[in-house]
């Protein structure tokens, strides 16, 4: 079985510039390239994001999937392998399956790609993203970048706590078969 880094994308990947509606509005977190290089060869890596901004009419599903290929690109130009992206457009008071920290895309990703989640972490600056890798029996990893700084206080003791994605991977790497 494989085993996969789910990561969210506004405030991990790129910086949390509020609802994006262009690819010109895309700013790269600092080492996030220099990371995921070095994850990959370990982990598949995956996108999981919240787009609420479609379910509310701010920005549309079009502007979430141009985005969304413009950052595969800039990763493949860099020999970044993303997987697969899994997106909820939904408002979070929409009651849906797929809105984290709900584990759907997580099961999904597991079904279609043979991921031992037990093996996994989620990655990302709020919350949810920790307790999406949490309900499935992974790692959550938080970051204080994006909304991190400002959710802090709401992490469960149990969340491993990093300055940035740069620190979560030589982390992850170092200690890459001491988790299980």
């Amino acid at each position: 079985m494989n085993k996969a880094i789910f990561l969210d994308r506004d405030g991990t990947i790129i910086e949390e510039r509020g609802y994006i509606k262009n690819a010109d509005e895309v700013i790269f977190i600092d080492n996030v390239f220099k990371a995921l290089q070095m994850l990959q060869k370990h982990y598949k890596l995956f996108i999981v994001t919240n787009q609420s901004g479609i379910g509310k009419n701010i920005i549309t599903a079009q502007d979430v999937d141009n985005i969304n290929r413009y950052i595969l690109t800039a990763m493949r130009e860099q020999n970044i392998i993303i997987t697969d992206i899994y997106v909820c457009p939904h408002k979070r008071d929409a009651q849906c399956e797929c809105i984290k920290p709900k584990p759907f895309f997580l099961h999904k990703a597991a079904a279609a790609y043979n991921i031992d989640l037990k093996k996994s972490f989620s990655i990302g600056d709020h919350p949810h993203d920790v307790e999406l890798a949490q309900n499935v029996g992974g790692k959550g990893i938080y970051l204080l970048t994006g909304h991190g700084t400002k959710h802090l206080g709401e992490i469960q003791s149990k969340a491993i706590v990093f300055s940035d994605i740069d620190s979560a991977a030589d982390w992850i790497v170092k200690n890459n078969n001491t988790f299980y």
